[in-house]
C-alpha cells in the first residue's frame, strides 16, 4: 500500500471517523502542514462523506459557525495554538459550538498549558488527541517534513548550537511519526559525515522511539518488520548529483521549466480552436505522469505516442497517419473532431507539450552542457577513456556569454570535485578567482562556490582558516558502483549516490563502518552481517553473486536537507525516501548562496503521555 494511501485511511479513521456522528455536520480546521497533509491525500468527497462540510485555514480570518462542532487537525507549535485559542476567546466570540483538538505530534507541556489557561476553549474542548503524522506524504514512497529552514540551520556557521538541537530535535520528532504511521520500529544507522549532523538526527529518533515502543509494545512486531532499516544521510553525501542537469522526465521538467507547486503551465488548443492558457497538476492521480515521469526524455515521446495509440485502437479511433511520432498539433486537431474525448486527448497532450517543452529547453541551453557535467562527475568521456584535461572542455562554457551565472557556477563546483577525486583537494584560491573572473560570475554570486565547504566538501586547498579548515582531512569520496552498459545515454551516465547506498542496505553490505547502526547491530537480511562495500563495483551484472534469501527488507532512507528529484527516480522496491524540501538543481543554489539565518525554528517537540493530563478538560469524551 503507497504512503499516500496509509496516511490518508488514519486520518479518517483516527481523526474524522473518530468523532463522526451520523446526520451531525462538521467544520474541519487545518493549518499549513496539515491542510497540505490532507489535500494530498483525501478528497472532499471523502471528507462530505464522513461528515465534513466545510474545511478551513486557521490562519485566515473566519466566519463563527456557532451552530456546529470544528475538527482541529493542527501542528503544536505556537502560531498554531495560539491562533487556536484566538477561535475561542470567550463565550461571546466563540468560534464554534465544540472542538475536537487533533494534534499531528507530541503537544509540549508549554503549549499544553496555554490551552489550559485558556478558559472557554478548555470547556469547550470535547475530543485533545496526538495522532502522530507530522509529515507530508509527497508520492507514493516519498514524503516530506516541510521544513523550508532547515538546510540553512544545518550548515550554516552563523547557526547557534541551540537553534540547530532545537530544529533537530523537531526533525527527529517527525521521522518519529513515519515509523509510527508505517508501524514500524526500524533499526536505525547513519553516515560518518564531518559535522556530526547524521549521529545526532539518529540518536534523537531512536530516543523517541523507543519512547514510543514502552508505550505501545506492538510497535514493530510482524512478519519481516524487525529487517526495516532507517538510513539517516546529509546532503553532503553526494556533492555532485545536486550539480547535474538530470534528464529524466520529472527533474528535468522541474529543473527547466517554470513549474511552481506542482502546476505546469501551457498553451492547449480548446475544441472550439482557441488557444488559452491550460494548468495541470503533476501528481499521482494522473496515471501518465507516473508513468512517464521517471523515464528518460528521449524515451517520454515515443512512451506518449505508443499509450495514444493504444487508446486509439480501443477506441476505434483513426489517427490518420501512420507516422511513429505524435506531435501536440496531431492531439490538437483530433480533439476538434472527437470532442467526447477531450479528457483523454487532453491527457496526452498535456505529458506531449510537456515533452517538447523540455526538448525545446534541452536543445537551446543544456545540451551543450551536458557532456560536459558527465565527463567531470565520471571522470572519464562517453567512450570510457579517462579525461586528463578538463580545462579545455571547462573553459569554452565559462567564456560564453549565453550561459548563465548558475550553469557556470555548476560546471566551476563539478570542476573542484573532478580535482578532489584526482588529487584529493580542491583548487587554489588562485585558481578559483581566475576561474569567476572568465565566467564572468558577480561576486554577490561567487560566495556560492565557498559555502559548499560548509557541507564538508573541500573547495579550496590553501585555505587557512574558516570553514575550509580541516575539511580536506575528513573528506572521503566513496566507492561507485559501475552501471555503464551498451543501454545507457551519454548525456546520463552519472547514477545518484543513494541508489547505490539503497542497493547495498537492502542486500546487507552496506560499509557499517561508513554507516554504523545506532544500537551497533542491525538486521539479518541475508545470513551474514553488513559488508564493506569494496569489492562490489561489478556485482551487479553478475547475479549469481548477489544471493538474496528471504523477502527484501523495507528501507527508508532520509536526506537531511534537500532531495533532487532525479534521486528520487532511483529508489528501490520497499524503499521510502524523505526529503526535508523537493529541490531542483538550480534552486537548491540559492541555499548555497544564503548568508542569514533563518527564522528560529519552532520550539523541540517533546514527547508528551497525553492521557495523563486530560482532566483539564471537563467534556472530553475521547483520547489516545
Amino acid at each position: 500500500m503507497s504512503l499516500k494511501r496509509i496516511v490518508g485511511q488514519k486520518l479518517l479513521n483516527d481523526v474524522i471517523q473518530s468523532v463522526y456522528k451520523r446526520g451531525e455536520w462538521k467544520v474541519m480546521v487545518l493549518d499549513s502542514l496539515s491542510m497540505r497533509m490532507i489535500s494530498s491525500c483525501i478528497k472532499m468527497t471523502d471528507l462530505n462523506n464522513e461528515g465534513v462540510t466545510i474545511v478551513e485555514d486557521i490562519g485566515k480570518n473566519r466566519e463563527p459557525i456557532t451552530n456546529l462542532e470544528a475538527i482541529y487537525l493542527i501542528s503544536p507549535t505556537e502560531q498554531s495554538i495560539d491562533l487556536l485559542c484566538m477561535d475561542f476567546q470567550d463565550s461571546l466570540h466563540q468560534k464554534y459550538r465544540a472542538c475536537h483538538i487533533f494534534f499531528t505530534e507530541a503537544c509540549p507541556d508549554d503549549m499544553f498549558n496555554k490551552i489550559c489557561k485558556t478558559t472557554c476553549l478548555r470547556k469547550a474542548t470535547k475530543t485533545v488527541k496526538e495522532v502522530n503524522i507530522a509529515f507530508l506524504p509527497y508520492e507514493s514512497n516519498v514524503f516530506s517534513l516541510d521544513r523550508q529552514d532547515i538546510f540553512g540551520i544545518a550548515y550554516s556557521p552563523h547557526s547557534s548550537k541551540e537553534s540547530r538541537s532545537k530544529a533537530f530535535e523537531r526533525v527527529a520528532a517527525q521521522m518519529a511519526t513515519l515509523c509510527a504511521t508505517l508501524g514500524e520500529f526500524p533499526h536505525i544507522r547513519h553516515r560518518i559525515d564531518p559535522n556530526g549532523l547524521c549521529a545526532e538526527v539518529a540518536q534523537q529518533v531512536s530516543d523517541i522511539l523507543r519512547k514510543y515502543k514502552a508505550d505501545d509494545p506492538s510497535m514493530g512486531e510482524g512478519p519481516e518488520k524487525g529487517k526495516s532499516q532507517l538510513i539517516i544521510l546529509d546532503r553532503g553525501f553526494d556533492p555532485v548529483s545536486p550539480l547535474l542537469h538530470e534528464l529524466t522526465f520529472q527533474a528535468m521538467a522541474y529543473d527547466l521549466l517554470n513549474i511552481e507547486n506542482d502546476t505546469y503551465s501551457y498553451e492547449a488548443s480548446s475544441s472550439s480552436g482557441d488557444y488559452n492558457t491550460k494548468q495541470v497538476w503533476l501528481n499521482e492521480n494522473d496515471d501518465c505522469w507516473v508513468q512517464l515521469r521517471h523515464k528518460h526524455i528521449a524515451k517520454v515521446t515515443q512512451e506518449v505516442t505508443k499509450m495514444f495509440k493504444e487508446f486509439s485502437t480501443n477506441k476505434r479511433i483513426n489517427t490518420g497517419g501512420s507516422g511513429e511520432k505524435t506531435t501536440v498539433k496531431d492531439l490538437s486537431a483530433m480533439l476538434k473532431k472527437m470532442p467526447q474525448y477531450q479528457k483523454e486527448l487532453s491527457k496526452y497532450g498535456t505529458h506531449m507539450a510537456l515533452a517538447e517543452d523540455c526538448m525545446k529547453h534541452f536543445t537551446n541551453r543544456a545540451d551543450k552542457l551536458c557532456l560536459v557535467e558527465q565527463d567531470l562527475a565520471m571522470g572519464s568521456d562517453a567512450d570510457g577513456e579517462r579525461v586528463r584535461d578538463h580545462m579545455k572542455n571547462v573553459v569554452p562554457i565559462l567564456l560564453d556569454s549565453n550561459v548563465s551565472s548558475n550553469d557556470k557556477i555548476r560546471i566551476i563546483l563539478l570542476y573542484i570535485h573532478s580535482k578532489l577525486v584526482d588529487e584529493n583537494e580542491g583548487i587554489s584560491t588562485e585558481n578559483l578567482d581566475k576561474l569567476v573572473q572568465h565566467a564572468s560570475i558577480p561576486a554577490s554570486q561567487s560566495v556560492i562556490m565557498h559555502n559548499l565547504s560548509n557541507l564538508g566538501i573541500p573547495v579550496v586547498s590553501d585555505a587557512q582558516g574558516g570553514s575550509n579548515a580541516g575539511v580536506k582531512k575528513k573528506y572521503r569520496h566513496p566507492d561507485r558502483k559501475n552501471r555503464i552498459d551498451e543501454n545507457t545515454f551519454k548525456h546520463s551516465r552519472w547514477t545518484p549516490y543513494v541508489k547505490d547506498i539503497m542497493e547495498d542496505a537492502i542486500n546487507d553490505q552496506l560499509d557499517t563502518r561508513q554507516f554504523p547502526f545506532i544500537d551497533g547491530k542491525g538486521p539479518m537480511v541475508g545470513g551474514g552481517g553488513a559488508k564493506s562495500a569494496r569489492g562490489y563495483g561489478q556485482w551487479h551484472r553478475d547475479k549469481k553473486d548477489v544471493g538474496h534469501a528471504g523477502p527484501r527488507p523495507h528501507s527508508v532512507h532520509s536526506g537531511r536537507g534537500l532531495l533532487l528529484r532525479d534521486e528520487m527516480c532511483v529508489r528501490s522496491d520497499g524503499c521510502i525516501q524523505d526529503l526535508s524540501q523537493v529541490r531542483s538543481p538550480h534552486r537548491i543554489q540559492s541555499h548555497y548562496d544564503s548568508r542569514e539565518l533563518p527564522e528560529k525554528p519552532e520550539g523541540a517537540q517533546q514527547l508528551t503521555q497525553l492521557r495523563f493530563r486530560l482532566f483539564n478538560f471537563p467534556n472530553v469524551t475521547s483520547h489516545i
